[in-house]
C-alpha cells in the first residue's frame, strides 16, 4: 500500500488483498504451510527467484500486513515480525555481529538486553563499551576501529533518559557503524528513530503496540538491504510471530494514535502532581521542566509519552509500603497497558544486574516505574494520592 499523509490512516486502512470472500475485516491465515500450483512454482519459490509464502516459520499474509503497518508508521523499508521483543534485540545484535567485533552501547538499559550483551554476546568473542547514554563525548571516544554496532534505548527503561539520536545517527554514519534503536517505551507514534539515522528499530509490540497486555511480541524493522541478514537468522532459528499474534497486533495499531494521545495526556498530569508533592524526592519525565534533557525529549518525540519514574522520601522501604498500599493499579511487570501498571525495578525487571549496575544506569532502590494507562485521570490520581498518604 501506499504511504498516506497521515498516520492514523496508514494505521488503518493498510491490509491484505480481500479474498474472494469479500471480508471486510482481515481474516486469520493461521497456516504452517502454503501450496503450490506446480513444481515449477514450488521450485522458483525457494530458490527466491519469486515473492511467495512458502512456511510461516518464513513469512505469512497475516503477518506480512502487521510488519507492512509497522514499516510506512516507522518510515522503513522492511521489517519482520518476532516472538518476542527480547527475540528482536537478539536478532538485531547478532545477525550483523561476528567474533571480534565490538559494540558501543548506552549502560542505560533493559535488564534482559544487558544480559544479552554481557554474558551472552561475549561468549562469542563480542566485546562491547558502556557510555552515559547523554554524555555524547562519551559515545565518540568509545568508538575503537573494530566498532560495528552502535545501540541504546531512548527514552530509557526505567530512568528515562534519552538519547541524542541526531548525533548518534551521525556518528554511526562517519564510523561505518550500524545504529540500532529500542524505541518501545516511545512507538512510531511519538518517535522514528530513522529520520535521526538508525538503521534497525526494536520493538517489544508486547507493550503500546498491542497496548491490552494479550500478546508476547516483537518486531525488527529498517532498510531492505540491512533487514535481509536479520530475515535470513530468523528464518534458521525461528523465533516467528504466530498469525494469531501478528493478527491481534495489526488490529490493535488501528488505535494506536487515541490511545498514545490519551496514555501522554493523562502521563503529563500524574507527572505534574507528583512534581508538586513534598512526599517525593525526585520524578522524571521526558516533558516536564525538571527533566535536564526536557529540549531535547521535544526536539524528538511528539509528546511525552505514558512512562514515568520517582522516588518516593523515605527511602526503600517507603516505596515497598506505598505499592502494598495501591488499591486500582497493578503491580505487574509490564507496561503500555490500557491498565495503569506499576513495579518497583530494583526487586524485579532488573533485579538480576549487580546493585553497581543498577547504579551506573539510575537505578536506585528507592525507584518506582509506573505505564499511566487510560483510566479516567482522576481515578489514577485519587490511588496514588491515598497509597503515598497511607505510607507515610
Amino acid at each position: 500500500m501506499k504511504k498516506s499523509k497521515h498516520f492514523e490512516t496508514d494505521a488503518i486502512r493498510t491490509q491484505t488483498d480481500r479474498s474472494s470472500q469479500g471480508e471486510h475485516s482481515t481474516p486469520i491465515f493461521e497456516t504452517s504451510s502454503f501450496v503450490f500450483k506446480n513444481s515449477e512454482a514450488a521450485r522458483a519459490a525457494f530458490a527466491e527467484e519469486i515473492d511467495a509464502h512458502i512456511y510461516s516459520r518464513y513469512s505469512n499474509p497475516t503477518t506480512d500486513e502487521f510488519i507492512e503497518k509497522m514499516c510506512l508508521l516507522e518510515g522503513v523499508e522492511d521489517g519482520i515480525a518476532t516472538a518476542s521483543g527480547m527475540s528482536a534485540i537478539f536478532l538485531a545484535l547478532t545477525s550483523h555481529l561476528r567474533a571480534g567485533d565490538h559494540i558501543v552501547s548506552s549502560r542505560s538499559l533493559f535488564g534482559s538486553t544487558h544480559l544479552i550483551i554481557t554474558n551472552i554476546l561475549s561468549r562469542w568473542g563480542i566485546t562491547h563499551s558502556y557510555v552515559d547514554i547523554d554524555d555524547n563525548e562519551a559515545w565518540e571516544e568509545a568508538i575503537m576501529p573494530q566498532t560495528r554496532l552502535l545501540f541504546t534505548e531512548t527514552p530509557s527503561n526505567p530512568a528515562l533518559d534519552l538519547a541524542d539520536l541526531e548525533f548518534i545517527g551521525k556518528l554511526a554514519k562517519e564510523n561505518n557503524c550500524l545504529f540500532v534503536v529500542d524505541n518501545s517505551f516511545a512507538s512510531p507514534y511519538l518517535q522514528n528513530p530513522v529520520k535521526f539515522g538508525a538503521h534497525l528499530i526494536c520493538h517489544s509490540s508486547t507493550k503500546f503496540i498491542d497496548g491490552q497486555g494479550r500478546t508476547i511480541s516483537g518486531a525488527v524493522l529498517g532498510s531492505g538491504s540491512v533487514i535481509t541478514e536479520v530475515r535470513s537468522l530468523s528464518r534458521q532459528i525461528g523465533p516467528t510471530l504466530s498469525p494469531f499474534d501478528a493478527w491481534i497486533l495489526s488490529k490493535s495499531l488501528e488505535t494506536l494514535a487515541v490511545r498514545m494521545d490519551r496514555h501522554c495526556a493523562n502521563a503529563q498530569k500524574v507527572a505534574e502532581y507528583l512534581d508538586k508533592l513534598e512526599d517525593i524526592q525526585s520524578v522524571r519525565y521526558p516533558f516536564l521542566p525538571s527533566h535536564p534533557q526536557q529540549e531535547l525529549a521535544r526536539k524528538q518525540m511528539k509528546l511525552g509519552g505514558a512512562m514515568i519514574s520517582f522516588e518516593l522520601k523515605g527511602g526503600p522501604k517507603r516505596s515497598l509500603r506505598f505499592l502494598d498500599k495501591l488499591e486500582m493499579l497493578s503491580l505487574t511487570p509490564n507496561l503500555g497497558d490500557t491498565r495503569t501498571t506499576i513495579t518497583h525495578p530494583a526487586t524485579t525487571t532488573h533485579s538480576k544486574l549487580t546493585p553497581e549496575e543498577r547504579e551506573y544506569v539510575n537505578v536506585t532502590e528507592s525507584l518506582i516505574r509506573v505505564s499511566i494507562g487510560l483510566e479516567h485521570i482522576d481515578d489514577i490520581l485519587a490511588d496514588f494520592e491515598q497509597a503515598i498518604r497511607k505510607s507515610r
